[in-house]
């Protein structure tokens, strides 16, 4: 029990200070927004996994929003993930899921629940369950922010979605599959990145496949973080209110050079791979290639070169 409370004690402390330090960046980097152009000059981690804290502050005040309501899906535990500053330091209502086996306690250990109002959901995503999963939690409608980061089916479930469905959005692309590729894996029920393949590398969709599938709900990408893994985008109804430089949709190449490496060896363990080893391994995976406007089956090596 000491050992226990000792614990808690310091990621509470330690908490505390990530707070602490994110005010008082924000303080300071707010008064700067209207002169940025460029996304990459907002990133700051605090919570989330890499820079995404930043950028979505930055679109947050952008827009005006000061009281955002959420949806992010794929959140492990709320110890680090997209929305978790949100709901630490905005007068937020928020919904999380993820599939995690007791989910809603594990969650508890990371926040304090009363600071607002965050609902939370142990449920398996899909193609055939968001829209019904997000309108019987009243959030189907009037959402600020839309985070989605499965590792797997996510080109679906966003094809699923309403047009307008929020003012922002952010979703985890797979950059492996190169800057003109317009190609995703199967619509496969329970999908699990590592069963699909063992290095863990053939999963979610491509850059230019989100992009022209957020386009078809009336968004326009903004930008990826620096670590070329989530890609950001705002609906054409709220674009005017940035500022920075928008991307050339059609040239996109710095936004997929991305260096981690993350690969896995047969027995489960990081082997390193390069980008053209990583093509090399995953070639035989089968992709769903869009870019005609049908859903056509082929592999990767038939679609992804280097």
């Amino acid at each position: 029990m000491i050992n226990f409370l000792k614990r808690l004690f310091k990621k509470q402390n330690q908490d505390g200070l990530k707070l602490q330090a994110a005010y008082s960046h924000f303080f300071m980097a707010r008064k700067q927004y209207d002169n940025l152009k460029s996304l990459s000059e907002t990133e700051y981690k605090a919570f989330s996994q890499n820079g995404e804290d930043g950028i979505i502050d930055y679109l947050l005040s952008q827009l005006n929003i000061n009281e955002p309501k959420f949806v992010e899906i794929g959140i492990g535990d709320y110890r680090e993930c997209n929305t978790r500053l949100i709901f630490e330091i905005r007068n937020a209502n928020g919904l999380v899921i993820d599939a995690i086996s007791g989910l809603k306690n594990k969650v508890l250990k990371n926040i304090r629940l009363w600071r607002n109002n965050l609902t939370v959901l142990e449920k398996k995503i899909d193609s055939s369950n968001i829209n019904q999963t997000l309108q019987s939690t009243n959030f189907s409608e009037n959402l600020d922010l839309f985070s989605l980061d499965i590792d797997g089916i996510d080109y679906w479930i966003v094809k699923e979605l309403p047009v307008n469905f929020a003012k922002i959005a952010v979703v985890e692309f797979n950059p492996n599959f190169g800057s003109t590729s317009k190609i995703t894996v199967p619509n496969i029920k329970d999908f699990n990145r590592s069963n699909y393949h063992y290095s863990n590398l053939c999963f979610g969709a491509s850059l230019s496949a989100f992009i022209e599938i957020m386009n078809e709900k009336n968004f326009t990408f903004v930008g990826t973080n620096q670590f070329r893994c989530n890609a950001f985008f705002v609906n054409k109804n709220y674009l005017k209110m940035i500022n920075i430089n928008i991307p050339d949709q059609n040239n996109i190449d710095e936004f997929v050079n991305s260096y981690f490496r993350e690969s896995r060896d047969e027995n489960g363990n990081l082997n390193y791979l390069n980008k053209k080893d990583i093509i090399e391994k995953i070639k035989n995976c089968e992709i769903i290639d869009l870019s005609s406007g049908i859903e056509k089956k082929t592999t990767v090596k038939e679609v992804v070169k280097y």
